[in-house]
């Protein structure tokens, strides 16, 4: 009878520290990922609301024939812009525009001024304030700042890397109590029953979501580098970098004349993909830089180095390494472009789940509050009926997990030292 007892006292000693932690990440925390996750259900329904709001600018009449690139460009600049033009994205596809893109003072971060032209007429359609190497028009880049930041900027990042960073440990917990409940019980809460099934999609969003951290996200490159997984650049030979940096371009002297040249020796080299963005020059007699940026499968990331009317540098996507090409899948399913339509409804989905079994857990919370106090999480002292071994392991794991994802580990002590104080005063109020 003692052989049996054990194996049910450390099953209870383990419950209750995973459901003691669940409390207070739930409690605590819950609030950052319930928000990430409405803004990042908005994010997702907006690809076609887009569409729709900058169709004046994005359709016109398709036509059999096209102007030259440089003739398109022409009509951008005859707006007299007010920046440094830096790119174009030629029409992808009949029925859309060209985008000039710009450079311009006062434009945040990776922002670029657009301006479209019909590539048959040359007539211009509008411009507006694009973001990211997605090219993401106003409504997309206000949601999207939403989610990264809560359009508060640098301090803003907080908020999303705590969610990111606490996602992953709240849905594991919750499997391990989901598991050890339908042992012992024929009742299946809904908070829980959503959790499992949203649990690999919450996973993926946490991993993917600290790629673009501010602290994990230094740890996440590091080890990227360390492993030789780092995404690799394009040698521009003549120019003394990559043009990765949209934002400080300057336009070369000489203006923009090469760049139909540039366009059909780009297409003979292999750069073929329907979406493409052709860099001007970053310094004088600098090479170009023709890019493939198809986000869906298959993946067409390619790009060439253009000089003196030949090619001199080539990046193959092929050639990336495997750590680089998961990280692009990933980040571009992150944000519901790999595979289309399906990956949006997946994201809405486990998004939904997320909001949904945030809600429940609170739920449930309120009900089971006590009439004063903050509320009952499992008994003190669990971890003492855990095994000696086990517990080392999961504490130098604990630590691990702190180091790598900083603001998991700041979190977790001031959870402690809330739990300490919290027991201090109920030891007081007793005596």
């Amino acid at each position: 009878m003692t052989t049996t007892a054990a194996p049910s006292r450390t099953s209870f000693a383990w419950r209750g520290l995973f459901l003691r932690l669940h409390f207070y990440a739930g409690v605590l925390v819950g609030p950052f990922i319930l928000i990430a996750a409405l803004t990042g259900v908005l994010y997702a329904l907006t690809p076609q609301l887009e569409s729709w709001v900058y169709s004046d600018q994005l359709r016109v009449p398709a036509t059999a024939q096209q102007l030259p690139l440089s003739q398109q460009v022409d009509a951008a600049l005859a707006t007299s812009p007010r920046g440094e033009l830096v790119a174009v994205r030629p029409a992808p596809e009949p029925g859309a525009t060209t985008r000039v893109l710009f450079s311009e003072k006062g434009l945040g971060e990776s922002e670029r001024r657009a301006v479209f032209v019909d590539p048959g007429t040359g007539r211009v359609t509008g411009d507006l304030v694009v973001y990211g190497s997605s090219g993401v028009l106003p409504l997309r880049t206000t949601l999207d700042q939403l989610h990264r930041n809560l359009m508060l900027g640098e301090p803003g990042r907080l908020y999303s890397e705590l969610a990111a960073s606490w996602l992953w440990v709240v849905a594991l917990g919750g499997l391990v109590l989901w598991i050890s409940r339908a042992r012992n019980s024929k009742r299946i809460r809904t908070h829980g029953l959503i959790g499992v099934w949203v649990l690999a999609g919450a996973l993926f969003l946490s991993a993917t979501g600290l790629t673009w951290s501010a602290y994990a996200g230094e740890n996440v490159a590091m080890l990227r580098t360390a492993v030789g997984w780092s995404t690799p650049t394009l040698t521009m030979p003549g120019a003394g970098e990559s043009h990765g940096d949209h934002g400080s371009s300057t336009s070369p002297s000489g203006g923009h004349g090469e760049i139909d040249t540039v366009s059909a020796i780009a297409k003979l080299s292999g750069i073929d993909a329907n979406a493409v963005e052709i860099s001007l020059p970053a310094v004088p007699d600098g090479a170009w830089k023709v890019a493939e940026i198809e986000k869906g499968l298959p993946t067409q990331n390619d790009s060439v180095a253009v000089h003196g009317g030949e090619v001199v540098g080539s990046l193959k996507f092929a050639d990336f390494p495997l750590g680089a090409k998961l990280t692009r899948w990933g980040i571009d399913a992150h944000m519901g472009l790999l595979f289309g339509w399906p990956n949006q409804l997946l994201l809405l989905l486990v998004g939904g789940g997320l909001v949904a079994s945030v809600v429940l857990g609170y739920r449930m919370w309120w009900k089971r509050r006590p009439t004063t106090g903050f509320g009952r999480p499992a008994p003190r002292g669990q971890w003492r009926r855990a095994p000696r071994g086990a517990l080392i392991g999961l504490g130098l794991g604990t630590l691990l997990a702190g180091w790598f994802l900083p603001l998991l580990g700041v979190s977790l002590v001031i959870f402690l030292a809330v739990d300490v104080l919290l027991g201090r005063r109920a030891k007081t109020a007793d005596s």
